[in-house]
């Protein structure tokens, strides 16, 4: 054990290979589609498994494990306490434009105004019930 901590305290690199984002919900397949699509990753080919994954063009890497029993998140919940989200970067001047495409896609706009800031931030829910949220920077 001590050889361990020496080696996690000297050694600057992380001690995992990358991280996964992973989402549980009742329909693997059409929530791997929905991101697939926002992220420019190729949609899995599997059907029927209990979990999948993809790799966005930016490297961007999520999970979607089945869970029958999967319910939506709230948002804002009643104590106001912070809950895990996905953040999506896009250009500012493409906001508009991404935004039309996650509503055609299945996404429900959750706070969408347009804060009129530089960093202009914009709420949905993916079609599992899913907080995400678009964000320029």
């Amino acid at each position: 054990m001590e050889a361990l901590s020496k080696k996690v305290t000297t050694e600057s690199t992380g001690l995992v290979e990358a991280a996964v984002l992973a989402l549980d919900c009742a329909e693997p397949e059409a929530l791997a589609e929905f991101y697939a699509r926002l992220l420019g990753a190729e949609p899995p080919t599997e059907r029927g498994t209990e979990r999948l994954e993809i790799t966005g063009r930016g490297g961007t890497r999520m999970a979607f494990r089945r869970d029958h029993g999967a319910a939506p998140n709230s948002w804002p919940r009643p104590d106001d306490s912070q809950q895990a989200h996905l953040e999506l970067l896009v250009p500012r001047e493409d906001m508009d434009a991404v935004e039309r495409q996650v509503i055609a896609l299945g996404g429900r706009p959750l706070d969408t105004k347009d804060n009129g800031g530089p960093h202009d931030t914009r709420l949905y829910s993916d079609p599992a019930g899913h907080t995400f949220s678009l964000r320029s920077g």
